[in-house]
């Protein structure tokens, strides 16, 4: 069909136009590897700059990330990353162990953290589950979450989702940014699957 100067093409009415593949937030779950560090780091240290989701002071360097990569993975503790299909670090989460007592080895608690835009997707929810998951798997029965009591609402409801309950809470602990800040403490009770075996040496 031809048309001549002036002529205005018929537009398809909105229900019929072709529709535009939606944008899809993919992305994988697997163990954190070496080369991985800079980028958990640097996820890390946006918080530690910029908010009082963490209550470190200092930004963390890579030494610091790798003592902690060999550390947790002496003690057979899962350290997990989401990775875009680009290979892209969205985000982390880790267990640690609760305290440095022999008694505690059946305790850990969670840190989980994701990088800028992957925040309000879901990924948090999944990230904490497969981390969960890793533990019951390893014979771990508790896991413990230390949150900030400002503006951490996000961190308390996506816990409370996955089975966390709070535990106590703590006032006027911290100090950063020139404010007092508190913590609220959570736990879960895990489901272990098998005997946990204890790879670290305790005081």
């Amino acid at each position: 069909m031809q048309f001549e100067p002036g002529d205005r093409r018929r537009v398809l009415p909105r229900h019929l136009r072709p529709q535009e593949a939606p944008d899809v937030f993919s992305y994988s779950i697997r163990p954190v590897r070496p080369g991985d560090l800079p980028h958990v780091r640097e996820i890390y240290n946006h918080f530690v700059s910029n908010s009082v989701v963490t209550l470190d002071e200092r930004r963390s360097s890579i030494p610091y990330w790798r003592d902690k990569f060999a550390m947790l993975s002496r003690l057979g503790l899962p350290f997990l990353v989401a990775v875009s299909p680009s290979g892209a670090v969205l985000g982390y989460a880790l267990a640690q162990p609760w305290a440095g007592k022999n008694a505690y080895r059946y305790t850990v608690e969670d840190s989980i953290y994701l990088g800028p835009g992957a925040g309000g997707k879901g990924l948090g929810s999944v990230l904490l589950q497969a981390l969960i998951d890793a533990c019951e798997q390893l014979g771990i029965r508790e896991m413990v979450a230390v949150i900030s009591d400002t503006k951490a609402d996000a961190s308390i409801r996506l816990h409370a989702r996955l089975g966390f309950v709070e535990a106590g809470r703590m006032g006027r602990v911290g100090h950063k940014f020139g404010r007092d800040l508190g913590t609220v403490y959570m736990r879960k009770a895990l489901r272990p699957s098998r005997r946990r075996r204890f790879f670290g040496a305790g005081r």
